[in-house]
């Protein structure tokens, strides 16, 4: 079994010490990469005055951390590809492929908040979902263009590439069919191409039925976070159904599949309760007041006013807070019901004490993890 850190960086009250914030986040996924974890990801958000997400860039954080690991592999958990230029966006993930080695897992996303959209292209306005989609399937289209072949060229509803009416003539650069037509630039070749072929394995964030059919007929790998067990399960199945349809082999369940679980480990149950409650119940406030409650219901279950958000009502549901003990047993009942074989820890709440997150960090390093090693079942 894989385990990953997911890690979306807030602060809260300290912006004016990012660059702290900043180390805290260097170590915590130094010492990952010390222990064995496969890999890390970085999100991207923006215009986070509140402190609660201040990542605007995974691909510049990741290079950070690539330079300072050896071993863990780099993925963006996601970069909100319709807020980028597809071709700056390919660029910079084959540039940080080449400079970790090999070590990229490309996540994407459509983004979410109408005030990151608008602000950074009002075409992925989550307000149009259908133009927000398209906007998406274009620019992944792009991207991957890019990263297969030598030149490419591209033209669809919201980019054409290369521009048209381009001329181009140097003596340091032969014209040729490859890339030329009547004087003028035909296809385009972005540089560098990945390291790995024929592009880094992709990733996207995934919940909606029409989101999981699409990454799984696509060949894409999914990431959920939020539902319990009982409503993952139909979810899991979607993908491993579309994914296998698509592939013309069967999906095992739970194949191609990283799930984010809220992850703290304590001495004990009230100790974990007492550091990692304030942390983790800020960022569901912040969450689901865009998001509501219904993607914590269990399956069949429906939100009614008597739900309220608290540690008491998220705990038994999606929740891997406790004693190594008892992490150990829900982390197998994932594998159980789900099959599962990618978990990412998300330990880094905001507010979280860091070195509160270290320690929970080095008890599940050696308290729960090698329970699953070498096909190990808790």
């Amino acid at each position: 079994m894989r385990f990953s850190i997911f890690h979306a960086l807030g602060a809260p009250g300290r912006l004016g010490e990012y660059a702290a914030v900043m180390d805290e986040a260097r170590e915590f996924a130094c010492a990952a990469d010390a222990a064995g974890y496969w890999s890390v990801w970085y999100t991207e958000h923006h215009f986070g005055h509140e402190g609660y997400e201040i990542t605007p860039n995974p691909v510049l954080m990741g290079a950070d951390i690539a330079a300072r690991t050896r071993n863990i592999r780099i993925g963006q958990a996601a970069a909100i590809s319709t807020f980028w230029h597809p071709l700056r966006l390919a660029e910079d993930i084959a540039l940080l492929d080449q400079l970790s080695g090999g070590r990229v897992e490309v996540g994407v996303g459509r983004g979410l908040y109408g005030r990151e959209a608008l602000n950074l292209n009002s075409a992925a306005d989550p307000r149009d979902q259908e133009q927000n989609r398209a906007l998406f399937d274009e620019g992944l289209e792009i991207m991957t263009k890019a990263w297969k072949g030598d030149f490419f060229d591209h033209k669809g509803r919201f980019y054409e590439f290369p521009a048209p009416g381009v001329k181009w003539e140097h003596p340091l650069s032969p014209p040729s069919e490859e890339f030329m037509a009547d004087g003028e630039i035909s296809r385009l070749a972005v540089v560098p191409r990945t390291l790995q072929r024929p592009h880094p394995p992709l990733w996207q964030v995934i919940d909606s039925p029409r989101s999981i059919a699409s990454a799984a007929e696509s060949g894409i790998q999914g990431l959920f976070w939020l539902p319990p067990v009982s409503a993952l399960k139909s979810r899991f199945e979607l993908y491993r159904d579309r994914a296998s349809e698509a592939a013309g082999r069967e999906f095992a369940l739970g194949e191609g599949i990283g799930l984010v679980r809220d992850v703290y480990v304590a001495d004990t149950m009230e100790q974990a309760r007492r550091d990692f409650e304030e942390s983790l119940l800020t960022t569901y406030k912040w969450v689901t007041h865009w998001r509501g409650l219904s993607n914590l219901m269990e399956e069949g279950e429906e939100p009614t006013p008597d739900h309220r958000l608290s540690f008491d009502f998220l705990h038994p549901r999606n929740l891997l807070v406790g004693t190594p003990e008892y992490v150990a047993e829900k982390i197998h009942e994932l594998r159980t019901e789900l099959n599962l074989e990618h978990l990412l820890l998300w330990t880094t709440h905001p507010g979280l004490e860091h070195a509160k997150a270290m320690r929970s960090l080095e008890l599940f390093t050696e308290k729960v993890m090698p329970r699953f090693a070498n096909g190990g079942e808790g």
